[in-house]
């Protein structure tokens, strides 16, 4: 299911690569930029809590395996826009499917046993950073030579070959338990058992049918209304820093804004001159460099990662990565060299990463197997709020002010900090509950 993690990764990270391009062609103003990557977002949000209700009802396997189709479709189509509309729309698309498709960590979260989830879930960064690299990578070999319309077409080529691999990955026998469908179950039970060549115990699978499945009436209920509210807000910060780093740092080496100490002469051209908005002003190799460096931020603090997990547990670890990322989200404003620069990408990337990986290991463990996929489709409905208006401030206000521009991303960090130390509930250690 890392693969799911890799697509996502590709979607969103095409975003800032094709930025510069679309920019050029369409002759686009700085909101029309972000208009792009909020419509992915508002496509993402919709369709969340719809997938998660989906997968709660019918099965986790069905939407992921829905979500690949429909995303690797619309992103074909997206190579073939004729106009900036149809752009924006068929992203938008591209964001619904892609929203099924983040329905994979909860089938991966329902297989690993609860010792070793604070390891395996982390190492799904991994993948998220394959992805990322993947698409810089062809954005550098295949811009400048056959455009942005062939690197996009060419990007759908591992979704097309995972597709036909989803024939290997089981449904979840958690969810088939909760739906009553206790021969499915075991049927999965025993090709585990026999791949890892163990017997079952003896006896059988005895559980009633959870009538619940699917409803929102769980997630508000007493014994979870103040675990979800937090969570909902948790998970707009994350989206909102992540992808705030994320654009911003493409933004700050498109348009140059950063403040270097050791610039070279072409550091010195401005996005905006005095004869009015220069349209052009694409990727140079060094920039894909950069944003290729600060990939490496998804994996370099997995050990890290892996060590706040199995020792302060999932709330303090959301509290203290919040808190660190504040402050360098403010460091961004200090002038230093290039070099500088890139190692500060590096660990605010590793940062938000790191926090948006807990957050979704600390949901996918808190919530029960009959809402488990809804709570997480709201949730990440909720984050892609943030997603939304990131771009906003990341590609917009960036051009009048860094300092303006990067100060929301720290405050919104404080807050969340403060709050996620309010929850209710430590998931450390615990195992996954199957109804409330």
């Amino acid at each position: 299911m890392g693969s799911a993690n890799i697509i996502e990764a590709m979607e969103i990270m095409l975003l800032a690569v094709v930025s510069p391009e679309i920019r050029c062609e369409w002759r686009l103003e700085d909101w029309q930029v972000a208009l792009v990557s909020t419509m992915v977002f508002l496509g993402f949000m919709v369709c969340g809590v719809l997938g998660g209700y989906l997968a709660d009802k019918y099965g986790r396997w069905k939407v992921v395996f829905a979500g690949f189709v429909w995303s690797a479709y619309f992103s074909v189509l997206t190579s073939f826009a004729p106009t900036y509309g149809w752009f924006i729309f068929l992203r938008s698309m591209v964001g619904c499917g892609v929203a099924g498709v983040s329905q994979g960590f909860v089938l991966k979260t329902e297989f690993i046993p609860a010792k070793y989830r604070a390891y395996l879930l982390p190492l799904a960064s991994i993948f998220w950073m394959a992805g990322s690299m993947l698409i810089i990578i062809l954005g550098m070999t295949l811009v400048p030579t056959l455009g942005w319309r062939w690197m996009i077409r060419i990007s759908v080529a591992p979704s097309i070959i995972l597709i036909f691999l989803f024939k290997y990955i089981p449904e979840s026998a958690r969810y088939n338990v909760s739906a009553g469908n206790m021969k499915a179950a075991m049927e999965t039970l025993q090709m585990i058992s026999k791949m890892n060549n163990a017997s079952l115990p003896p006896g059988k699978l005895v559980e009633p049918v959870q009538d619940e499945r699917g409803s929102w009436r769980v997630l508000v209920s007493p014994a979870w209304r103040r675990t979800s509210v937090i969570l909902w807000y948790t998970w707009f910060v994350a989206s909102f820093s992540y992808y705030g780093s994320v654009l911003s740092s493409s933004e700050l080496l498109e348009k140059n804004l950063l403040c270097i100490t050791d610039a070279g002469a072409e550091h010195q051209v401005q996005h905006r001159h005095e004869e009015g908005l220069c349209y052009c002003i694409p990727f140079e190799r060094d920039d894909y460099n950069t944003l290729l460096i600060s990939c490496l931020g998804e994996v370099v603090l997995i050990p890290v990662n892996i060590g706040l997990l199995n020792v302060i547990g999932r709330k303090l670890s959301l509290t203290v990565l919040q808190l660190v990322a504040a402050m360098l989200f403010m460091l961004v404003n200090i002038c230093t060299t290039m070099a500088g620069f890139t190692v500060l990408l590096l660990l605010l990337r590793s940062l938000v990463s790191m926090n948006f990986n807990v957050t979704y290991i600390y949901t996918a463990e808190v919530y029960p197997t009959i809402t488990r996929s809804l709570g997480m489709g709201f949730c990440t409905s909720f984050s892609r709020i943030g997603g939304m208006i990131a771009p906003f401030i990341a590609q917009v206000l960036m051009s009048h002010s860094v300092i303006l521009a990067m100060t929301p991303f720290a405050l919104a960090c404080v807050l969340c900090s403060m709050l996620t130390f309010l929850l209710p509930y430590e998931t450390k250690g615990r195992a996954l509950l199957q109804s409330s």
